[in-house]
């Protein structure tokens, strides 16, 4: 919900760094990587009870996931392999996050950690399955068009899933609370997703198909 706010003031931000990666011969994809596993630090981290470490870890992985798409766009490399690259990775991080609350403390953590894995399962899965289809129709991309691919929106997005990490290390003692919460908006963007995204190919399916009924008729 937040993203197509937080972008345009995130960007320019980053592009003194851009412009010295780039000048340094340093790549989109290198960034991706390092980045990623920069973010993976996380999981151990919070699995001993770093949470200092934990939320630096965070917030550097999202710099770097900032940093490559720029990147890759100045140096006019921007490409759907790296795209497809960078979407992975950052869904393997955000399931890396709740998995080091479960190793903490499975007892008290690991149903609601597993809650919060699922609908992230539904939030990735609605989302990207969407963005196969929007390729296959042109759909434009109004909100980011700078993007690989289309981005269906939803009330949790990247900027709500950062936020939600971030509160998980001020207030690790939160996180049964934290992640139920968010869960719970995860179902809502799940399912306003899916109703929409699937009206919105019906109607694309139907409009495209209207024309051959026509002509058949009028034979």
């Amino acid at each position: 919900m937040l993203d197509k706010f937080i972008t345009p003031i995130i960007k320019p931000l980053l592009e003194p760094l851009v412009v010295l990666f780039y000048k340094g011969g340093i790549t989109a994809n290198q960034l991706t990587v390092t980045g990623f596993l920069i973010g993976m630090l996380a999981l151990p981290l919070i699995a001993f009870e770093l949470w200092n470490a934990a939320l630096i870890a965070i917030i550097l992985n999202r710099v770097f996931d900032g940093l490559d798409g720029a990147l890759a766009r100045y140096a006019g490399q921007s490409s759907s392999a790296g795209g497809y690259l960078d979407i992975t990775l950052d869904f393997l991080f955000y399931a890396a996050v709740p998995l080091g609350f479960v190793l903490v403390n499975p007892e008290q953590n690991a149903i609601v950690g597993a809650l919060l894995l699922a609908a992230f399962i539904g939030t990735g899965s609605s989302f990207l399955a969407f963005a196969i289809a929007a390729e296959k129709f042109q759909l434009d991309k109004p909100q980011f068009k700078y993007k690989s691919f289309y981005y269906l929106n939803g009330l949790t997005e990247g900027t709500e899933t950062i936020v939600l990490f971030i509160a998980f290390c001020i207030w690790p003692q939160h996180f049964v609370v934290l992640a139920s919460i968010f869960a719970a908006a995860c179902a809502v963007t799940i399912m306003t997703r899916i109703y929409g995204g699937y009206h919105t190919l019906k109607r694309l399916e139907t409009d495209i198909h209207k024309p051959i009924k026509e002509v058949s008729n009028g034979e």
